[in-house]
């Protein structure tokens, strides 16, 4: 599938956010910010990093932000790890000849001594520290090792990556393991998304498999009052739609439907109605390209009180009304009229 990968550091390769997360925070108080916790940052953190705190605070110069940052860093006691996957997925890489190379911002003392503990530095050919804008980098870098782009990824977990990715005409990959929430990393239009260089690898060994469309259920679930459950979701551009998810192989499709509610808003559900199906090809709102079928229901609940897992970050109860006001993702939105049309649901404030 590709004969040459650009791998981030931090975030992709290593597990460093936790002194990143503290050096952060002490730069921050000692101009009076608040100090941010893991998922604020993931949701705000940025590179280039210069960005980041020209926004959060903009009065104070870059090399003075870097003396204090460095000296949290360097004296932090939070771990740093090799990321689950990473060594395995360097050796694969290794005995498959894809060359391989770092590209990282990373300061170049502090990268250079995380390469020699964690022995990784004899998996590339060469590699790149201290980039603060890796776009200006990433062309030298191809042309320096004579790269062919239709032949080559930028792996990485941040939205700097998916853009220096696009900026060379590479393929670009986001991981889930690293410092963006998937969120604003789907924003970014990464060309692939995978949950760590486990699911890469497997990609890699299966280049030419054929992809089919995935089957998935999803409902509008309505609780006693005739009020609609709309959540939103990162998978979806942070847009509002329904929860559901793949069936499972031997599943039918409302056990999976049962199911998938189960797991993603805690609600039982019965009284399930088959609304349509839909195609959806490509989506440019959704995380990733994909051909999915969409068989939508109507449900009721019939017990549980609502909790969202990790996909999700909000939701309401809302009227079909209201719910079409919102900024829905269209296959939700062409649900709801579809079953307002037949006749399944009030239109209704």
């Amino acid at each position: 599938m590709f004969r040459n990968l650009i791998f981030d550091w931090s975030g992709t390769l290593v597990d460093d956010l936790g002194p990143v997360i503290e050096a952060t925070n002490h730069v921050l108080g000692v101009y009076g910010k608040p100090p941010l916790d893991r998922e604020a940052f993931r949701l705000s953190f940025r590179l280039p990093y210069r960005e980041f705190y020209e926004e959060v605070l903009p009065e104070v110069g870059l090399d003075e932000l870097e003396v204090h940052f460095r000296s949290a860093f360097y004296g932090s006691k939070a771990p740093v790890t090799v990321l689950p996957h990473a060594r395995e997925k360097l050796e694969w890489c290794r005995r498959m000849g894809i060359r391989a190379f770092v590209l990282t911002s990373m300061d170049e003392t502090a990268f250079h001594k995380q390469l020699g503990d964690f022995g990784l530095g004899e998996f590339f050919e060469a590699t790149y520290a201290g980039v603060l804008d890796k776009r200006e980098v990433i062309l030298e870098l191809i042309e320096r090792h004579g790269l062919d782009p239709n032949e080559s990824a930028f792996v990485g977990d941040m939205t700097h990556d998916i853009d220096t990715a696009h900026h060379a005409k590479l393929t670009s990959v986001a991981v889930l393991t690293g410092y963006t929430h998937p969120g604003p990393l789907s924003l970014a239009k990464p060309h692939i998304t995978v949950a760590d260089l486990a699911g890469l690898r497997r990609l890699m060994e299966r280049p030419g498999e054929k992809k089919r469309p995935v089957a998935t259920v999803g409902a509008l679930i309505e609780d006693d009052a005739g009020k609609l459950l709309m959540i939103r979701t990162h998978k979806w551009g942070h847009r509002w739609g329904i929860p559901g998810g793949k069936i499972e192989r031997g599943e039918s499709s409302e056990h999976a439907l049962k199911r998938e509610i189960r797991e993603e808003t805690n609600l039982e559900v019965d009284d399930v109605r088959f609304v349509m199906v839909q195609d959806c090809i490509d989506s440019e709102e959704f995380q990733t390209p994909e051909h999915f079928l969409l068989l939508n229901y109507l449900v009721r609940r019939t017990s549980g009180d609502v909790v969202l897992n990790d996909e999700a970050q909000e939701f309401r109860w809302l009227t079909a009304t209201e719910a079409l006001e919102l900024d829905l993702n269209q296959p939700t939105r062409t649900l709801l009229e579809e079953a307002i049309n037949g006749g399944l649901l009030e239109r209704k404030s």
